[in-house]
């Protein structure tokens, strides 16, 4: 990530550019000073340590609370931790077999500026393309082999690729300690030696991308610009003066016919998360549980954010009025780009000296939908810019989709598509029409393609740069994973953001969430659910120390107010029924008709849903040298319940409605090899087979939970995360099948509870071998005859439930999620660095 350093205009963006290279400069610093041999062995060493509290004496690091006194305690805080993670992403490479391979370079220049040795180095042509920018990797005088560890050594930073066969690399060879440099290379004097002398081959190997962690740490060092800092660090509203009137106050208003809309398109719980951020309080927490319909209240929440007027604005000029120009034809389009762009022929780009006062000019494509392009009349002077992030490109992808094929509402109430573009590596084919990329493709078409190529090829890239900032600016909506949105194109921007909506916020750590919010946004949404599952943390000494908690948990825990939404429409009843009441404290509630369009042919055999668990005394077994685990006797178990599934009902057999999910990947990797063998590699490829983890924020007709886990009195490892367990039982529509050993897994609570609440409802089969024989035609028919009796039997259960007085849900409790910290679930250390490895990266700039 390429961090500007100065800015010819000057001014606060100058400002900001500096304050960003001296964090940059920080870091690296901190980072480079390491000693990789040292970092390696400790950790070897340390391997033994299992238990939370001997990884809770580890030094240097304090437990994240949940509040801060001030400033310097949060950063001290949460400095520490991301260290010790951005420590563990170095040592991923020498912890897994197999990743990582040296490549021989030759040291063509060393020259040193100001603190740091720039050294560039030849490299073979295929090999150069394998390193990108802020790569983190370890240049050794000796080659790396299997086991074996260099003398003379030292990290490096990956600053360019120059040309097809040199890198430039940056190196801190100084003697000095540095805070948070606790382990010192004495290798440096060595290496800086050998650089000096005859011109002798060296050996490169990449560790690790620094570029999240880079962007992190810069957003750490410069949280005290927040405006609502006193916020993140009381985890608490800031009251202000009550005794100020309405028109006065911060507030903002729906305008009525958008408000009559959306109360329409919206359930009540939903409505009320929107409402919700008119208040201006500049945190809105709103919880999601598994298919209670977060993208539509995001969607919601743009359209009222877009939309919505001060109050005192609203009380001196009543309503806005909004009006639509005519559909344009593409080669209206086309001219009207040509005609926005005037500064792409000259030297000067105008909209660097002016802002832009509105983002929907009617210049951006229109997507495939019905929807008209929005044109604002003079009497809004400013349209609010609106960042929307997430962790990963998919969640993201999934709701620029929306924005796209669904469209937002206006002031009337009116569906419009709203000026969009999605920023960032990785973008899906679907979203493709608003990436960055097109974009900035469709509006230099319409220039003189002669006049560009002919100038020199920086002058090219600065006309593409500043077509990138004014795509930026000018749009209403700007999409980017969490990381990068801390990439170089958004300091240079002329126009910050004033809202920051991020989705699955409670699935990033939170230096992660503060990298959107140093763009001068107000307000921040967070939309989530802490009940699913946490942020991807690698190093076990940094989530003992709680930082995989979530911003978003840590202000639930403070007492912070939460939007949930109570009303789910993807789940059968029977399915929701445990969750619910186990998770949610029994809040979930179904919309209208879901019984009906969840209600399936098969479901006549009990065993084979709405919910149905299979007690199996199966066998569970680990590799020598995994942390993963498999079961056999479960695998041959799913196969038979899927063949006979298929076989009673064809339509299924075609069709990509099931899924089979589990904790482990090794058992993934074993079920999707069985399934090819026995059914051929067209037929299992329509059964999507897949880590809990990868699943989540999807859902299938069918789901098949294998938990793998057999051990009577054994500990179940992270197996018992409530989060994941939430995750699993949630993924189906029609039917929810978990298979799994009941004496085993009863040694956690929730599934003990689980096991309970399945045998009072009769939901409960014992399966032995051979496992066909409970899909025989005589257990199949008994199953039909004993249906209505218990179906009779859980009509009463309900009644009886409905009329009992109410009882608050005590089994979630805060301190269930330090518990998790325990050695039953750390245990599992490679499913961590394989969910790791799942998450979507931007280590590029634009």
């Amino acid at each position: 990530m390429a961090m500007t350093t100065a800015n010819a205009m000057g001014g606060p963006r100058a400002d900001r550019a500096a304050q960003v290279a001296s964090h940059q400069t920080r870091l690296q610093k901190l980072v480079l000073a390491w000693d990789y041999l040292r970092i390696v062995t400790d950790s070897r060493a340390n391997q033994k340590k299992r238990k939370a509290s001997d990884l809770a004496a580890g030094p240097g690091l304090r437990k994240v609370p949940n509040t801060f006194h001030n400033v310097d305690d949060y950063q001290d805080v949460f400095e520490s931790l991301l260290l010790e993670e951005c420590r563990a992403q170095i040592l991923r490479g020498d912890e897994e077999e197999g990743v990582g391979q040296c490549h021989m370079v030759a040291v063509i220049q060393c020259e040193r500026v100001n603190e740091f040795h720039f050294v560039k180095v030849a490299i073979d042509a295929g090999d150069c393309q394998e390193y990108f920018e802020n790569d983190l990797v370890l240049l050794s005088k000796e080659q790396l082999g299997k086991g074996k560890l260099p003398s003379t050594y030292a990290l490096a930073n990956v600053e360019s690729r120059e040309g097809q066969q040199a890198l430039r690399l940056r190196m801190y060879l100084e003697k000095e300690a540095k805070k948070g440099a606790t382990i010192e290379n004495d290798s440096a004097a060595k290496v800086l030696t050998s650089l000096s002398g005859p011109k002798t081959a060296w050996w490169i190997l990449k560790l690790c991308n620094m570029s999240t962690i880079l962007r992190e740490y810069i957003s750490l060092r410069s949280v005290a610009t927040l405006p609502f800092i006193d916020t993140i660090l009381s985890a608490s509203l800031i009251k202000e003066d009550e005794t100020d009137s309405a028109e006065e106050s911060g507030r903002w208003t729906i305008p009525p016919s958008l408000h009559d809309r959306l109360s329409v398109t919206h359930n009540i719980s939903q409505f009320q998360a929107i409402q919700a951020g008119c208040s201006r309080d500049p945190l809105v927490l709103i919880q999601g549980p598994p298919g209670t319909g977060k993208t539509q209240t995001i969607l919601g929440l743009l359209s009222v954010v877009l939309h919505s007027t001060p109050v005192r604005q609203a009380f001196k000029n009543g309503e806005i009025a909004v009006q639509h120009k005519p559909e344009l034809t593409s080669g209206e389009r086309m001219g009207n780009w040509i005609k926005a762009s005037p500064w792409l022929n000259q030297s000067v780009n105008p909209r660097d000296l002016i802002m832009p006062t509105d983002g929907d000019d009617g210049f951006f494509p229109a997507s495939a939908n019905q929807f008209r392009p929005e044109n604002i009349a003079a009497k809004r002077k400013h349209r609010k810019h609106v960042l929307v992030c997430a962790p990963s490109n998919s969640a993201l992808d999934e709701i620029v989709l929306r924005l796209l094929n669904t469209g937002l509402r206006d002031e009337n109430g009116q569906t419009y598509t709203p000026s969009v573009v999605r920023v960032g590596l990785n973008a899906h084919h679907s979203v493709s029409a608003v990436s960055m990329d097109t974009l900035v493709t469709q509006r230099l078409s319409g220039v003189d393609k002669s006049a560009v190529s002919a100038g020199p090829r920086a002058s090219a890239g600065m006309e593409r740069d500043r077509c990138r900032i004014s795509i930026l600016d000018e749009a209403a909506i700007v999409c980017s994973t969490l990381s990068f949105s801390g990439a170089g194109i958004f300091m240079r921007m002329n126009r910050g953001f004033d809202v920051v909506i991020i989705d699955e916020a409670a699935q990033a750590v939170e230096p992660s969430i503060l990298v959107p919010l140093v763009h001068g946004c107000r307000q921040v949404f967070m939309v989530g659910d802490p009940l699913q599952l946490p942020a991807t943390v690698l190093s076990k000494e940094a989530v003992a120390h709680g930082y995989g908690m979530s911003m978003f948990k840590r202000f639930q825990k403070a007492g912070y107010p939460v939007q949930m939404l109570k009303t789910q429409y993807r789940m059968n009843p029977e399915i929701r029924e445990f969750p619910s009441k186990e998770f949610y404290e029994g809040a979930l509630e179904d919309g209208a008709d879901v019984e009906r369009v969840t209600k399936r042919a098969w479901h006549e055999h009990r065993c084979f849903g709405p919910y149905t668990f299979f007690d199996i005394d199966g066998e569970e077994s680990q590799p020598p040298g995994s942390g993963s685990w498999v079961n056999k006797d479960e695998v041959e178990f799913v196969l038979v319940l899927y063949r006979h599934l298929v076989a009673l009902y064809p339509e299924l057999k075609g069709s990509p409605t099931v899924a089979v999910i589990s904790p482990y990947k090794l058992q993934v990797k074993l079920l999707r090899q069985r399934f090819t063998e026995v059914l051929g590699k067209e037929t299992a490829r329509l059964v999507d087979i897949n880590t809990v983890d990868g699943f989540q924020g999807r859902e299938k007709d069918i789901a098949i939970f294998s938990c793998v886990r057999a051990t009577e009195g054994k500990s179940i490892g992270f197996v018992s995360d409530f989060r994941r367990m939430n995750v699993g039982l949630t993924r189906a529509r029609a039917s929810m099948l978990v298979v799994g050993c009941a004496k085993a897994l009863k040694i956690d609570k929730h599934w003990r509870n689980l096991i309970t609440n399945s045998t009072a409802r009769h939901r409960l089969y014992k399966v032995t071998k051979p496992y066909h024989a409970l899909f025989n035609d005589r257990s199949l028919e008994n199953m039909k005859k004993l249906a209505e009796q218990y179906e009779e039997e859980e009509v009463k259960r309900k009644l009886l439930e409905a009329e009992a007085p109410a009882v608050k849900h005590t089994g979630m409790e805060d301190t269930e999620m330090d518990e998790l910290l325990d050695a039953d679930v750390i245990e599992d250390t490679d499913e961590i660095a394989e969910n790791f490895g799942d998450l979507d990266e931007d280590v590029e700039e634009i």
